[in-house]
């Protein structure tokens, strides 16, 4: 079940309804499937797989919030994301782990506009991240859908 998003708040409360959202449907995508369905890989040449997308969000709730916000030498958790052999369990709950991160994190900034350090980049401020975030989901919220109807047939979850 996913939260509603609020039609009427403040930024960072609708900021954080959207990217929870999103969280939740990737979630939602992936639930009810075996393990060897989360790992079923697209189409020829893609590596695409919804445990895939697992991964790929973990590591880049941990970029953008380890990394970039909080400042901490994190390294990938998944250099390849998409080579799929891992146990969608330990997938799950390090993707868990990192958005409990991103989640805290947020809780105790006082505002939107605390910034890091982008590597290469520059400064970005939480309220760039957030967004970033939401966009980031969104587009591959829209892979898992096909993944997850070419696997058996469940459209708009």
């Amino acid at each position: 079940m996913r939260q509603n998003r609020p039609p009427l708040a403040d930024e960072r409360t609708t900021l954080l309804a959207f990217l929870t959202w999103h969280r939740q449907t990737l979630r939602l995508k992936c639930s009810g499937l075996p393990p060897e369905a989360l790992c079923d890989r697209s189409v020829p040449p893609s590596a695409l797989s919804l445990l895939g997308l697992v991964r790929h969000a973990a590591d880049t709730e941990r970029f953008w919030f380890r990394v970039v916000l909080a400042g901490t030498a994190a390294t990938p958790l998944y250099p390849d994301a998409f080579a799929v052999t891992a146990d969608p369990a330990d997938a799950f709950a390090v993707w868990e782990s990192e958005v409990a991160f991103a989640e805290q994190f947020v809780a105790a900034a006082p505002n939107l506009d605390v910034t890091g350090e982008e590597p290469g980049e520059g400064p970005v401020s939480l309220r760039w991240v957030l967004l970033h975030l939401i966009e980031e989901y969104a587009r591959h919220n829209g892979h898992a859908d096909l993944l997850r109807e070419r696997l058996d047939g469940s459209v708009g979850l």
